[in-house]
């Protein structure tokens, strides 16, 4: 393409590669100036539908006339090739800014400030992005941050014209995987809290220079956007504000009804964050002292006013249910240091059973696996992790039984809510894990759909040379070496052996293939037909199975690039 001349414009040189074509920057001759000339790939210029989601952007941009946003100048069509004609923005990309790290707060809150008020304006003009990420942002040599490549944009009424809900033609499920709100991954409809969502890593990244689920790729960045909170930014920078990490975290709330419901109320509070506090004090002034028994009593009835209050908000406190837990690692008191594997298992099937409860927001094990063998006081922990509640325990494993102790505290006051015992045979080791679920779920008044409780209730009996098997692959799984993954996969296969049945196990095998192939320790050809085949096989076990999905999901959206069918599979795991 340099060289060749596009309307009155000459192709330079190649600049990079957006979501939906290839950037140039080229010499308009009329005007005499260098733009940004965007042109759909040879190999996708037959497929009519990516035309008109080219043709899509063009018009999303030619809505929108805002700072922030990279201006369009001109779109046309010549010998079959389409081209979009825009602003060329001088700069770095701030994907290249955060490769040195997280920046300091007051710089995020300027760029943060920046990108809110761009997104309000598309917003606005009834544009939503689907695909903010570091890479789709740029900063101009005056600090300008400029919003990039709507070429996965929901174009609808503007926000002024709208008489009711709006429909789109165009498949919802599109984005970049690590910056994709839960509801873009199951393939629901998606809105303005989509980009908010969106926005909040972005600034979660810049704040910490880590995305929010940065240690999970594949079927587990999936299951992790849907199911686990991201880690505390103040626990990974701690820098990071109060203040700030409160409009993090509630930009990334799993629920959009739990976020900022419109890019306003986001750009309110980082404003507000931005500005200086400038406190005055009022002068002193004489007062003659008069009516001092009004004066005593009118105190005594405030005293009493806020005595009643305070004491009515620290019953509403007590009394408020729980709405974020972690579950710290459970201690090995079997007696034997080659079991901890066992209790590590333990561990992660908690904090898997309580994820399934939507309505609880719940840490991830990579989080609380920090917190073993730790000395600290509860609710520091609680703090550190963002969470209200903290369960913790031990594990005895000894002549075919196994029996878990747990305990529940509020950290909002330090306060024991709960505990208990709980011994099966080995063989039920699966519905004793559902049981303490379901008894954690009722002490802290979790709202639980009867789909969930039904999950919860159900539960097969599971041979204990099997499980074993099972546990010691997630153990070694989660090492996230290619020995120890190449080791996982040998226990799944253990355990599939002893149990056919055992649908968690190829759910291992499609999860240990990925990391094998990430790390390009098997051909992709084979990792692709390794995964596929044991995904389809944990479904035809278990076709209710929440991780089958999101690993087949994985598998046709990361092998195949069959988005429609990984949007398909994404959805069963809302059912």
């Amino acid at each position: 393409m340099i060289g060749r001349v596009l309307g009155h414009y000459r192709i330079l040189d190649r600049i990079g590669t957006g979501g939906m074509g290839e950037v140039y920057r080229a010499r308009d001759s009329r005007l005499e100036r260098d733009v940004a000339l965007k042109i759909l790939p040879a190999d996708r210029l037959a497929d009519e539908s990516v035309r008109r989601r080219f043709r899509k952007e063009a018009h999303a941009l030619s809505r929108l006339s805002h700072p922030h946003i990279a201006t369009v100048h001109d779109f046309d069509t010549q010998d079959g090739v389409d081209f979009l004609v825009m602003e060329l923005i001088p700069g770095q990309g701030l994907e290249e800014k955060l490769r040195a790290g997280p920046l300091p707060e007051k710089e995020v809150l300027r760029l943060g400030v920046q990108l809110a008020r761009g997104l309000k304006a598309a917003h606005e003009h009834g544009v939503v992005h689907r695909d903010l990420k570091p890479s789709n942002l740029r900063l101009t040599d005056e600090g300008l941050l400029k919003i990039l490549d709507f070429g996965l944009a929901r174009v609808e009424a503007p926000v002024s014209e709208r008489s009711g809900p709006t429909e789109t033609a165009e498949p919802v499920f599109a984005g970049t995987v690590p910056y994709m709100a839960p509801e873009q991954i199951r393939g629901r409809s998606v809105d303005p809290r989509t980009d908010i969502y969106a926005t909040g890593n972005v600034l979660y990244e810049m704040a910490t220079g880590e995305r929010p689920f940065a240690e999970a790729h594949g079927p587990m960045l999936t299951e992790a956007i849907l199911h686990q909170a991201p880690a505390s930014p103040r626990r990974r920078q701690p820098a990071v504000s109060s203040g700030l990490e409160f409009v993090v975290l509630k930009a990334l709330e799993k629920e959009p009804e739990r976020r900022y419901q419109s890019a306003r109320e986001l750009l309110l509070d980082l404003e507000r964050l931005a500005a200086p506090s400038v406190v005055t004090a009022a002068p002193a002034r004489p007062r003659r002292r008069r009516w001092p028994v009004v004066v005593a009593a009118a105190g005594a009835l405030a005293l009493a006013v806020v005595g009643v209050a305070a004491w009515r908000l620290l019953r509403t406190a007590r009394d408020a249910p729980i709405a974020s837990l972690a579950v710290l690692p459970l201690r090995n008191f079997t007696g034997d240091p080659g079991q901890e594997f066992f209790a590590d298992g333990m561990t992660d099937a908690l904090i898997a059973g309580l994820a399934q409860i939507k309505a609880l927001k719940v840490i991830s094990r990579t989080s609380v696996m920090q917190y073993k063998e730790a000395r600290k006081p509860l609710p520091q922990i609680a703090k550190e992790l963002g969470v209200e509640g903290i369960v913790e325990g031990s594990v005895t494993r000894s002549g075919g039984r196994v029996r878990i102790t747990a305990q529940l505290i509020d950290a909002r006051q330090d306060r024991h809510l709960w505990a208990s015992n709980y011994e099966r045979e080995m063989m039920d080791v699966l519905a004793l894990q559902s049981e303490v679920v379901r008894a954690i779920a009722r002490e802290i008044r979790a709202q639980v759909t009867p789909q969930e409780r039904e999950r919860l209730t159900t539960a097969r009996s599971v041979g204990p040379e099997a499980y074993e098997a099972y546990l010691k692959g997630r153990f070694f799984w989660n090492k996230a070496t290619a020995p120890a993954v190449e080791k996982s996969i040998d226990y799944f296969r253990q355990a599939i052996e002893k149990d056919p049945r055992n649908a968690a196990a190829y759910v291992g095998l499609v999860e240990a293939y990925s990391i094998l192939g990430q790390m390009a320790a098997l051909p992709l050809v084979d990792v692709a037909s390794k995964q596929r085949e044991a995904a389809l096989r944990a479904l035809e076990i278990d076709d209710n199975l929440a991780e089958g999905h999101v690993a087949l999901g994985s598998v046709k959206m990361d092998v195949d690039w069959d988005w429609e069918g990984a949007e398909r599979e994404y959805k069963r795991t809302d059912r």
